[in-house]
Parts: C-alpha cells; sequence; structure tokens
C-alpha cells in the first residue's frame, strides 16, 4: 500500500523532477533547498511563540503557525524530489545518500525543536515534553536503522517512519493555524499539534524499539 501510494506520487512529481534536472539543479543543491526551508519553516514557529511571549503581546500570530505548516509542508516535498532527481537524472552517488540523509536528520531537529519552543512560550510545557519525546523518537528511528545497516541487516520496518512524521507535524501544524486564525474558541487549537506530537512520540518510539527487535532476531540468525 504504502509502496503504491510512493509510485503514485512519483507519477505526479517526475515533469517538475525532469524540469529540474534541464535546469542543472543537482540531487545535493535539491536536498540543501528543502533543509533551509525546513530551517525557515522551524525560525517561523520560533517566532510566533516568542512574539506571543513577549509582555503586551495581544496573544497568538496564528496566521505565522499557518505559514509554518506550509512551509514544512512545501519544502519537505524536496526530500522526495532530490531522490528522483538523482535517479532519473543519472546522478546518485553514495556522498549524496549519506548528504540526504544528515540533513533528513537537522530538518527535524529544527522542525520539532521548533515546536517544542513555541509550546514553551505559550505556556503549553506538557505539550513541549511530548514534542522533545516525539523528537527523541523520530532520531532513534533512524538511528537504529542507519546501526542496523552498518551491521549489513535490512531494517526498514516500523510504522512512523519519516514520511509518516512529516505528514503529522506539517498538516498538525497548518490546521492549528488554520483553527486559529478562524478564532475556534469551542477548543485550544495548539491541542491539534499536542494530539499530534503525542502520535509521533509514541509511535515513533515503538517503532525505534521494533527495530532493535528485530536486529536482534536478525543477529540471532547468524
Amino acid at each position: 500500500m504504502r509502496d503504491a501510494l510512493q509510485q503514485g506520487i512519483y507519477m505526479v512529481i517526475n515533469p517538475f523532477v525532469r524540469l529540474l534536472i534541464r535546469l542543472g539543479f543537482t540531487p545535493n543543491a535539491v536536498t540543501t533547498i528543502g533543509f533551509l526551508g525546513n530551517v525557515a519553516a522551524a525560525i517561523v514557529i520560533v517566532w510566533a511563540g516568542y512574539e506571543a511571549s513577549r509582555p503586551g503581546a495581544a496573544g497568538i500570530d496564528y496566521g505565522m503557525v499557518t505559514l509554518a505548516g506550509a512551509l514544512i509542508i512545501g519544502f519537505s516535498l524536496f526530500d522526495m524530489l532530490d531522490g528522483q532527481v538523482a535517479r532519473l537524472g543519472g546522478m546518485a552517488s553514495t556522498f549524496g545518500a549519506m548528504y540526504d540523509s544528515v540533513l533528513d536528520r537537522y530538518c527535524e531537529l529544527f522542525t520539532l525543536g521548533g515546536i517544542a519552543y513555541y509550546l514553551i512560550c505559550i505556556d503549553r510545557f506538557a505539550g513541549a515534553v511530548i514534542a522533545f519525546v516525539a523528537l527523541i523518537g523520530s532520531i532513534m528511528v533512524s538511528y537504529v536503522r542507519a546501526r542496523a545497516e552498518g551491521l549489513d541487516i535490512e531494517c526498514k520496518i516500523g510504522f512512523m517512519q519519516r514520511p509518516e512524521r512529516v505528514v503529522v507535524t506539517s498538516l498538525a501544524t497548518l490546521a492549528t493555524g488554520i483553527c486559529g486564525q478562524a478564532g475556534v474558541d469551542s477548543f485550544d487549537p495548539n491541542l491539534i499539534l499536542i494530539i499530534a506530537m503525542a502520535v509521533i512520540a509514541v509511535f515513533a518510539n515503538l517503532t525505534a524499539f521494533a527495530r532493535i527487535a528485530h536486529c536482534r532476531r536478525e543477529l540471532q540468525k547468524k
């Protein structure tokens, strides 16, 4: 199911990928653009939190939260584009794969760290702790896979992989901003973001532990 969805997305983005190749973009350049966009998203949501925490502030600027969500969605697409540029352009390299993986981790550190800071600034301390645990799980999912591959073990199991984490984070941030701008008063719009962080915190860490167990079983077979 996941592979079929991915192939469908590739069919949609491939014309744009070919355009990037004709324009001279390299996979590493596409990766860097995606990284810078995610850093921009983190800066926007950090600024939203900082402005809301200042004495005499009128409240949370949910327009900035919406912008942060839109930036995460838009620039996270480059995470798929760089791989396709490498494949269709015949520019795949070992360094490119490593560079992509490293910047993916930086993207998550910036975005989830920015969300945690935002939640602290608006006095949602418990939510900030949850976001921090989500960040831990996100990094550990990737770290366990990297260590497994270093031991010659394929380790791609688990539900909350990077594409799922990006979708949950971006849509929740966007929904929080939109609900806040709409003046929803039946609930705190920031609950959407906190619940999303809780989903990632639980399932990312479960995925990391599932991968550890998988590696243990595989190593016992050798």
